[in-house]
């Protein structure tokens, strides 16, 4: 059974200690959960924490939301697009799932429908910090350069967040722009230094790019702040090893990139 197909309110069975846990914590609890476990890159725990948010509230637009993000993250556009209309069937007019929407389709390859989406997002008086981040996403899909203000404007609106500039790393990871990710990752560190995750982006944009020392003190980093990351541990042992065709496509990535 896909994931799609158990993702709302069902989440498994638990131990009966942790089962009086879930009932005694109510949606602001696992609403928080999920927010920090998207922010730590766990999607997977993330998607199963939004679907409890949904359990205590089936109204709640964030965690729908949540959930198409999280499947966005995990490669799963399909699903994401599945998720993102079954939301819409209940808030059709939210940006936020407008947009995640958008997402989903422009990494599908639907440029003309994801700009549809991601105008729509923004005609119904979206102006999150993610609303930007998709709508630059959607840019990116369609290879225009109008990208660069859509994070811009994401930063503007939130200004002090390190998620901000770490999600539009992620993005132009996504799209092949190891160098414009990498200065994002950078800005997230310097917002957080006490984050894993921005580190963890800035050695995976600095093994792309070839630079493998760098890339080895970026997940030094990010292993001193938290020892038991298997992501930490594996960026490691690849920038310890580069290989022939590593060193070899580093090079071509970062003349491409300049």
């Amino acid at each position: 059974m896909s994931r799609f197909g158990k993702l709302e309110f069902e989440t498994g069975p638990e131990p009966s200690g942790q089962q009086s846990l879930r009932t005694a914590a109510g949606e602001s609890h696992w609403s928080s959960e999920a927010e920090r476990a998207f922010q730590l890159g766990d999607f997977e725990l993330a998607l199963r924490l939004f679907a409890r948010v949904l359990e205590h509230n089936p109204a709640s637009v964030p965690a729908w939301a949540g959930q198409v993000r999280s499947l966005i993250e995990l490669g799963e556009f399909r699903e994401a697009r599945l998720w993102a209309d079954k939301a819409l069937e209940r808030f059709p007019q939210a940006p936020d799932l407008l947009a995640s929407k958008a997402v989903a389709l422009g990494r599908l390859g639907d440029r003309d429908n994801a700009l549809a989406f991601s105008d729509a997002s923004l005609e119904e008086r979206g102006d999150s910090a993610y609303v930007w981040l998709a709508r630059g996403d959607v840019f990116l899909s369609r290879r225009e350069t109008q990208a660069d203000h859509c994070f811009e404007r994401a930063r503007s609106v939130r200004s002090s967040d390190w998620t901000c500039p770490w999600l539009a790393g992620r993005i132009r990871h996504v799209h092949g722009q190891f160098a414009k990710a990498l200065h994002s990752a950078r800005e997230a560190c310097s917002l957080a230094p006490g984050e894993i995750s921005p580190w963890l982006l800035a050695g995976e944009c600095q093994l792309a790019l070839g630079f493998h020392e760098e890339a080895r003190l970026s997940f030094t980093q990010a292993w001193q702040i938290q020892p038991d990351s298997l992501a930490a541990r594996e960026g490691l042992s690849r920038s310890d090893r580069p290989g022939v065709w590593e060193r070899c496509t580093g090079l071509v990535r970062r003349v491409f990139s300049a």
